[in-house]
């Protein structure tokens, strides 16, 4: 009897493959101070997004690195690291489980585009809720520096944050940008991390004499990676601004959205929006070949896994 469809040998592909494993690796291997500028750039997008100030991202990046040394800008990788490996875990994962499960209940080959959104939407909105904890670290540790001394929370690692989050302010502060944030992860996993990438890997290969292999890979991830920022940036700038407010501040999102186009301008929506590309881009290319590399190591089919397309 032959395997069914799915793998070589007819078992599942692992939970560990939509994210956790290639999750805390890229960080690893990309997010630190020795081998990448991805966090530096990460930490920039913050900082840009809570000064009221056109700073551009070079003279941002410049001019905290003459102010506090260059290995400040490394500061809150910890917390990009725990963020990484909670939040992408949940994400790739569900999104990859639960369209299994309707190709499965479907009997069809291939996932039509609807139900593709839909478990995108699904999995980045719980992905949302499950990283929100994370979240509110990650910024808070990399827009401290943007701050006055009187106002920065100081944490010293993303572990050492929570603790002292859910101590001094309460559990409830776990949940500040919430609603931003699963409408940015939602964004991000239907625009970016999925159903784009794998439509635009569909349409390179049935329009051009594109292979499946690491060009495809790579344009396509690009394409994916720009509509990701574009679209998620204005909920991206509400949610740095909601969880980067100290406790007393304004973080309720209808008051930042009303302070900001007051003292800014519907433009503060797009603040950050060039290192959150130059950020986002390589790591959505490098992630989805090192998936696509993954899902041939455990011998996967073309069909039924959800994010390589076919033609």
């Amino acid at each position: 009897m032959s395997a069914p469809k799915g793998t070589a040998s007819g078992s599942k592909p692992p939970f560990w493959l939509g994210g956790g494993v290639h999750g805390c690796l890229f960080q690893i291997a990309f997010n630190t101070p020795a081998t990448s500028p991805a966090h530096p750039i990460d930490q920039t997008k913050y900082r840009m997004q809570v000064l009221q100030s056109r700073t551009t991202m070079l003279a941002t990046l410049y001019k905290f690195a003459l102010r506090d040394g260059i290995p400040s800008l490394w500061s809150g990788l910890s917390a990009s690291i725990l963020r990484q490996s909670t939040y992408s875990t949940a994400r790739f994962g569900l999104y990859n489980f639960l369209s299994r499960k309707l190709q499965q209940q479907s009997g069809s080959a291939k996932a039509s585009t609807a139900s593709t959104i839909v478990c995108a939407g699904v999995a980045g909105g719980l992905a949302g809720m499950v990283g929100n904890p994370t979240e509110v670290v990650l910024v808070r540790m990399c827009a401290d520096g943007a701050k006055p001394p009187a106002e920065r929370f100081g944490y010293s690692n993303g572990v050492s944050a929570l603790y002292r989050i859910w101590k001094d302010e309460g559990i409830r502060v776990f949940g500040r940008g919430l609603t931003a944030n699963i409408v940015r992860s939602v964004l991000m996993i239907t625009h970016h991390n999925l159903h784009r990438y794998a439509a635009a890997k569909r349409t390179l290969l049935s329009r051009t004499g594109l292979q499946d292999d690491i060009r495809t890979h790579a344009l396509a991830s690009l394409f994916a990676g720009t509509v990701a920022t574009t679209a998620c940036a204005p909920a991206d700038v509400l949610k740095s601004r909601i969880q980067s407010a100290a406790k007393g501040s304004t973080s309720q999102l209808m008051q930042v959205v009303r302070e900001g186009l007051r003292t800014e301008g519907p433009a503060f929506l797009m603040k950050g929006w060039t290192p959150a590309w130059l950020r986002l881009t390589p790591h959505t290319v490098l992630t989805f070949v090192f998936m696509e590399k993954l899902q041939e190591l455990v011998q996967l089919s073309t069909s039924p896994a959800p994010i390589r397309a076919t033609v």
